[in-house]
């Protein structure tokens, strides 16, 4: 027989399960998702009467992140339940521990030291198009005309909802399942790619794949995603006490 017909003895780990979650399954649930989120948002500020080039008034803020996240969320939940084990916790890495916290002071300095590095050459050789202004302009945008209550919108977005539901699709979800496909490494960049072009906003491309890599080295240091979402915490929490407080 090429295998024991007995459960392993008390205290040896049974053999890891090999994820069922394919790299089309991964690519065709993202895309119909985002295109869902892309409609929702759509009918959203239509409803709205928002007009282009408009800043977004909180309540449409939350709606928005709302419409985007929620069908992130349905589909990252239905591939587990039908390519994966069905236990969304053991396919996304959704784990916490006290060494977590370490991701406190790695999203503080991936703020205020890495992306600074990384944009300090960029901002050298063409000012105009890398300047601060430029850089922070989406999150001045954000937070523009923002007062009393809607303040725990804002950073219910900013701070919990975008590193929750981001650091599940793209470290979980994306990152998780193409390391059992693909060289971890590979994986860990091609997930730091998605995450930063799916922002859409070219001038912050290099300061958020920077950033992305070290939400990937989390994940793949630690097998679940506890430190990248704290750290992704820490990173927009840092990012827009900054902007509030050089308003």
């Amino acid at each position: 027989m090429n295998r024991s017909p007995w459960p392993p003895p008390s205290g040896e780990p049974a053999p890891p399960q090999t994820s069922g979650i394919g790299i089309p399954t991964i690519f065709a649930s993202w895309v119909v998702a985002y295109l869902f989120a892309v409609v929702l948002g759509a009918a959203l500020l239509g409803w709205a009467g928002h007009a282009e080039g408009e800043t977004l008034p909180p309540w449409l803020v939350l709606g928005s992140s709302l419409a985007l996240w929620i069908p992130q969320l349905v589909a990252v939940w239905i591939v587990a339940k039908r390519f994966g084990s069905g236990r969304i916790r053991d396919d996304y890495g959704i784990r916490f521990s006290a060494r977590d916290l370490w991701g406190i002071p790695i999203g503080i300095a991936s703020q205020f030291l890495l992306v600074n590095l990384v944009m300090l050459p960029l901002r050298l050789a063409f000012p105009d198009q890398f300047s601060v202004e430029e850089v922070e302009r989406r999150a001045r945008d954000l937070v523009e005309g923002t007062q009393g209550w809607w303040w725990l919108a804002i950073i219910f977005v900013v701070v919990i909802g975008a590193p929750a539901v981001e650091e599940l699709v793209y470290r979980g979800f994306i990152q998780g399942s193409l390391q059992k496909r693909v060289a971890p490494v590979v994986a860990l960049v091609i997930a730091a790619a998605w995450f930063t072009v799916v922002h859409l906003q070219p001038v912050e491309f290099p300061g958020l794949f920077a950033f992305a890599l070290v939400l990937g080295w989390c994940r793949l240091r630690t097998g679940n995603i506890g430190m990248a979402w704290v750290a992704h915490i820490a990173f927009n929490a840092a990012g827009l006490s900054l902007v509030v407080l050089t308003a």
